[in-house]
């Protein structure tokens, strides 16, 4: 069994349709752990060691267990509407965004827009930004005046990832580096 097959599909149902296993999250996000271990185990062999390796192992910390490891959501990058319950941050002067090059022109066009998630996923550095560009083909990066931004009144949130989110990302606010 692939660990890596049983992590996606965990992460379309926590993120995208926890209803194709039919379980529920709640308003914040949160699914029931035995539910999910029981929904996942339908089409991949999956138990409780098995997702707590996924979530230990995951590198980019995609999921979180409350305190007594009873529930779990995914961090961030959810297209259906939950509170994951972020705090406004105030981000760096400088942010960063990884795309591939075939949407630079919708990007140029419009800013960046949060497309089918609930918001724009920003890094904190150049690299991290490049490594997020590959996933989408030739790595393209823009540089965000997040700093500008707030001044002006936009919100800013850090997941427990570390990746910061925002609604979108006027034009004026961007630089392309590459």
């Amino acid at each position: 069994m692939s660990l890596m097959k049983a992590s996606r599909f965990m992460s379309m149902i926590l993120r995208h349709k926890p209803d194709a296993i039919g379980i529920s999250l709640d308003e914040h996000g949160w699914a029931d752990v035995e539910e999910l271990i029981k929904g996942v185990s339908k089409k991949y062999p999956f138990d409780r060691n098995i997702l707590e390796e996924i979530v230990r192992t995951d590198d980019k910390q995609r999921y979180s267990f409350n305190e007594d490891k009873t529930l779990i959501r995914a961090n961030q990058g959810h297209s259906i509407p939950v509170d994951v319950e972020l705090e406004i941050v105030d981000p760096p002067e400088f942010l960063w965004h990884g795309t591939g090059e075939k949407y630079t022109e919708s990007i140029e066009r419009i800013g960046l827009v949060p497309k089918s998630r609930l918001y724009v996923h920003l890094s904190v550095d150049a690299e991290m930004a490049i490594n997020v560009g590959k996933r989408h083909g030739k790595p393209v990066v823009y540089r965000v005046r997040s700093g500008e931004m707030s001044e002006q009144g936009y919100v800013f949130y850090r997941s427990k990832n570390g990746i910061w989110l925002t609604k979108a990302v006027p034009i004026e606010f961007l630089e392309k580096l590459r």
